[in-house]
């Protein structure tokens, strides 16, 4: 849910501040990846934490480049949510995930134009997130993502109106 004021959650833990992009090729299909970690037949887009003082932006290009091996160079800002948007975790993974400090994420997203080909696109990273990735259209993203992830990109794809 797209919220321009802080939310709370009831597990009284505050919202990891992170990023996420939509990183759109050539033909207007989205990057999605699919976890390293994950057991469930789910994809993602680029995303992850925003580092203490870092700036929105730069922590987009940073996680970009972590996860897909794409420079900022291959990349522009095409939009920007004006907005967070949250997702919860599963009750059962608060206190798992992130050592146990976070209830879910509060993340700004990005669409941008990716500018080069598939072949600079590197998921074998020093610190991989992705066992696979593919492009996907736009239309396909709630339903590739995990349950608990399907709201937000629901508000997100509607916020950037991609």
């Amino acid at each position: 849910m797209s919220t321009a004021t802080p939310r709370t959650h009831k597990s009284g833990l505050p919202y990891r501040p992170g990023v996420g992009v939509l990183l759109i090729n050539a033909d207007g299909h989205v990057f999605v990846g699919q976890r390293l970690d994950s057991k469930l037949e789910a994809w993602q887009m680029p995303q992850g934490g925003i580092d203490e003082g870092e700036d929105a932006l730069v922590a987009a290009f940073r996680e970009l480049e972590e996860e897909t091996g794409v420079p900022a160079h291959l990349a522009e800002i095409i939009a920007e949510t004006p907005d967070w948007h949250y997702y919860d975790l599963p009750d059962d993974m608060i206190g798992t995930i992130w050592k146990g400090r976070y209830c879910g994420q509060r993340q700004k997203w990005f669409a941008m134009r990716f500018l080069g080909s598939d072949v600079d696109v590197a998921i074998d990273q020093p610190h991989p997130e992705f066992k696979a990735w593919r492009w996907a259209e736009v239309h396909t993203l709630v339903d590739l993502a995990v349950p608990f992830k399907r709201d937000l990109y629901r508000d997100i794809i509607a916020a950037l109106a991609i």
